[in-house]
């Protein structure tokens, strides 16, 4: 494509050098440029592109985007750009043909549920008729290729690429999980969605958004791209009241679309029913009425079908077909995942890593639960301390036994992390510390017995730890696999 013609799309401060030339290429990393591409300066949590911009004309760049006015000589053509990430996305989106308005594109966002819920709509849509891709903290799946996830929401390059194999696998629909990081770092800035869904929020990554309610505002910006002119739709559970905020308070253009156990919900349950072999529902919805029957546990997944049949619903899905669908789904990695053994010892994994969600987990295998609660958990490092103190609150609460014990430290001392979990827990007698993971989850399934549970939660589907810089192996399904045999 013409440097010229993706300049179009630009905000510019300044640009030195001849736009007609190609571009055969974008790149935000300048150790994936190629000759011919043009480089974009980003900054980055550890270091900025501005430093490596001499790096990416080494390897053939023929245009650099950056914020601050630079002479590059001869050769190269420099735009200068107020936002640099926003830059980015609207070159991502222009080089790519626009694609996400060729496509009927769903992003889901909040707290937690984000993952589910996005298989559930990628079910519900692939049973109606369509033929979707993913991105989600999981998986990319672009047609028959699966491609384990690097972070939840990809950069906007990364996105619209996939949009392109996406199409050329013949994809017509994608389901996007988007996380409060992308929207705030503009890494879905341009893109065209079609319904947006927003699950809950509740406390996490309070080391990025500083408060609430900013965590709130950045959330509320993917509701707010949403025009009614193009019949877009916002679904929102208004359960939540966050949530609530966002319908009340908020003056959205889009066609809102409410949901959950609140009699005003517009696609309402009522009627649940909880055991051990899954929740059963009664629904209620502007398209009609029906019985739900899901192989998933707990009462949050109740949500979480409720936000997928609303998608469905206003994506002209019928709702039998629907509640068909949901009732198909056997398991989603890493949430609630039983892990089956010749004991028959009941033992979950669960990505739950935020208080809420480790009170949701725990709180439904209470229900089912006919002897002793035992809970393996730790917290990040280098992410949102002030959760820390609150998970260890919750076990205290709501399990038996508690064994404390390190999951990502990152570059933060591992018993640090483990002493502000301890804040939480009101007596020693409701815990132990067991720092190696492993070890940890070995006590854990030797402590339980046939009526006992035990929950392993925090990392849920990933297959590593983050120790010092370095990324290990590590799978808590596995390791759970071989000690229960």
């Amino acid at each position: 494509m013409k440097l010229n013609k993706l300049l179009e799309t630009l905000t510019t401060l300044d640009i030195a050098g001849k736009t007609d030339g190609g571009i055969e290429g974008i790149a935000y990393d300048s150790r994936l440029v190629k000759p011919g591409w043009l480089f974009v300066a980003i900054s980055g949590q550890r270091a900025d592109g501005a430093d490596f911009i001499t790096e990416a004309l080494s390897k053939g760049a023929v245009a650099v985007v950056s914020e601050n006015p630079l002479e590059l000589g001869a050769g190269a053509v420099h735009i200068q750009v107020p936002r640099a990430r926003r830059a980015l996305a609207e070159i991502a989106n222009a080089y790519y043909g626009d694609l996400s308005r060729k496509m009927h594109v769903v992003g889901i966002t909040g707290t937690n549920g984000k993952t589910t819920t996005a298989y559930m709509i990628r079910d519900i849509l692939r049973d109606g008729g369509f033929l979707p891709g993913l991105l989600g903290t999981v998986a990319y799946e672009i047609g028959e290729r699966s491609i384990p996830a690097s972070r939840t929401t990809p950069e906007s390059p990364d996105i619209h690429s996939m949009l392109q194999q996406m199409k050329e696998a013949g994809c017509d629909s994608v389901v996007m999980e988007v996380s409060s990081h992308a929207i705030a770092l503009q890494r879905v800035h341009g893109i065209d969605f079609n319904t947006s869904v927003f699950t809950n929020l509740t406390q996490d990554h309070l080391d990025f958004h500083k408060d609430m309610e900013t965590y709130f505002n950045v959330k509320a910006e993917l509701f707010h791209l949403l025009d009614k002119r193009h019949d877009r739709s916002a679904v929102i559970n208004l359960d939540d009241p966050w949530g609530r905020k966002l319908v009340e308070e908020r003056k959205l253009l889009a066609n809102v679309v409410t949901y959950g156990f609140n009699e005003r919900a517009m696609v309402c349950a009522s009627n649940v029913h909880l055991d051990a072999n899954g929740t059963s529902f009664k629904v209620y919805t502007p398209w009609g009425e029906a019985r739900v029957g899901l192989q998933l546990l707990g009462r949050f997944n109740v949500h979480n079908a409720l936000a997928a049949l609303a998608v469905g619903g206003l994506a002209g899905i019928d709702l039998k077909r629907m509640a068909e669908s949901l009732g198909n789904i056997k398991a989603i990695p890493g949430r609630l995942e039983l892990v089956p053994n010749r004991r028959n010892k009941k033992v979950f994994v669960d990505y739950a890593h935020t208080d809420d969600a480790l009170r949701n987990v725990l709180t439904t295998l209470r229900e089912i639960c006919k002897g002793r609660l035992v809970v393996v958990f730790g917290c990040g490092g280098n992410r949102d301390s002030g959760k820390r103190e609150k998970m260890g609150r919750v076990a205290a609460e709501l399990a038996d036994y508690s064994i404390v014990t390190s999951d990502n430290p990152r570059n933060e001392d591992p018993g640090a992390i483990v002493s502000e979990v301890m804040a939480g827990f009101e007596n020693q007698e409701q815990f132990e510390v067991v720092l190696d993971r492993r070890k940890a989850i070995e006590k854990g399934v030797r402590s339980v017995g046939r009526k006992d549970i035990l929950l392993v939660a925090g990392k849920g589907h990933e297959t590593y730890q983050e120790i010092r810089g370095a990324v290990i192996p590590f799978d808590d399904r596995e390791t759970v696999r071989e000690f229960v045999g």
